[in-house]
C-alpha cells in the first residue's frame, strides 16, 4: 500500500547520507517522500561559495534520488544553533505533521553527538509522537546506534545514493561522503541480514495499524 515517509534533515545531505538508498527504494515503489532540511548551512561554507551553494545541491540531490520538487523543504535555521530555537522548530514540525499526516518519519538516531541532530530527533519526537518512526545512522557521529530496523536494498539503490551525495560538490573530499565508504556500510549491514545491500536504523517508535 502506497504510505507517506517524511525525511527530517537536520542539514542538507544528512538524509542522503542516513537514508539515502532507502529513499531511492521508496520513490521506486511508488511512495510520496517528502525531504525537509532544516539548515543549508550557510555560515558552514567557504568563503569564495555562493551562500546558495548547499540549497543548489540538495535540489540536485533529491531529484537524483526521485523526490518531487515540490515535496523538498529547506528551512533557514542557522547551523549549530538548533538548540536555541526548539520552540520554533517543534512548531514547524507540527505543521509538517498537519500538512502531511506521514505514515513513516526518518530521523537523525538520538545518541548523535550533533547538538543540531540531537535536537531535530528530541523535537521529532514530540511533534510525531503518534507516528512510526526510524533513525537513521550517521556513524562518525553516534554515540551509541542499535540495528534494531534494516531495509533491504539493491545494487541500483546504492549506486543512485552515491550518485546523489557526488551533488554536494562543495562536500567533496569529506570521508563519510566518499562512494568506497557509503557501499563498503551498506554491504555490512546486508550481510548482517542476507541482503546484498542495506540501511540499519534504530525503532523509535512504532505504530501498528490495521496489523494488528
Amino acid at each position: 500500500m502506497k504510505k507517506t515517509t517524511l525525511i527530517l534533515a537536520p542539514h542538507t545531505d544528512d538524509g542522503e547520507l542516513g537514508c539515502g538508498g532507502t529513499i531511492a527504494k521508496m520513490v521506486e515503489n511508488g511512495d510520496d517522500v517528502y525531504y525537509v532540511a532544516f539548515s543549508a548551512a550557510e555560515r558552514s561554507l567557504p568563503p569564495d561559495l555562493p551562500r546558495d551553494t548547499l540549497r543548489c545541491e540538495v535540489k540536485s540531490a533529491t531529484h537524483v534520488l526521485g523526490i518531487e520538487p515540490d515535496h523538498l523543504v529547506v528551512l533557514n535555521y542557522d547551523v549549530r544553533d538548533f538548540p536555541a530555537h526548539r520552540q520554533e522548530i517543534l512548531d514547524d514540525m507540527i505543521r509538517l505533521q498537519r500538512s502531511i499526516h506521514p505514515d513513516l518519519v526518518l530521523l537523525p538516531a538520538f545518541h548523535d553527538l550533533h547538538q543540531d541532530h540531537t535536537t531535530i530527533a528530541a523535537e521529532g519526537l514530540r511533534a510525531f509522537k503518534t507516528t512510526t518512526m526510524l533513525g537513521y545512522e550517521l556513524p562518525w557521529n553516534n554515540m551509541t546506534f542499535s540495528t534494531t530496523a534494516f531495509v533491504f536494498l539493491e545494487e541500483r539503490h546504492i549506486n543512485r545514493k552515491i550518485e546523489a551525495l557526488a551533488c554536494y560538490l562543495s562536500q567533496k573530499g569529506r570521508p563519510y561522503a566518499d562512494g568506497d565508504f557509503i557501499r563498503s556500510l551498506a554491504k555490512a549491514r546486508g550481510i548482517q541480514i542476507g541482503a546484498p545491500y542495506a540501511e540499519a536504523f534504530e525503532v523509535i517508535r512504532w505504530v501498528l495499524n490495521g496489523v494488528i
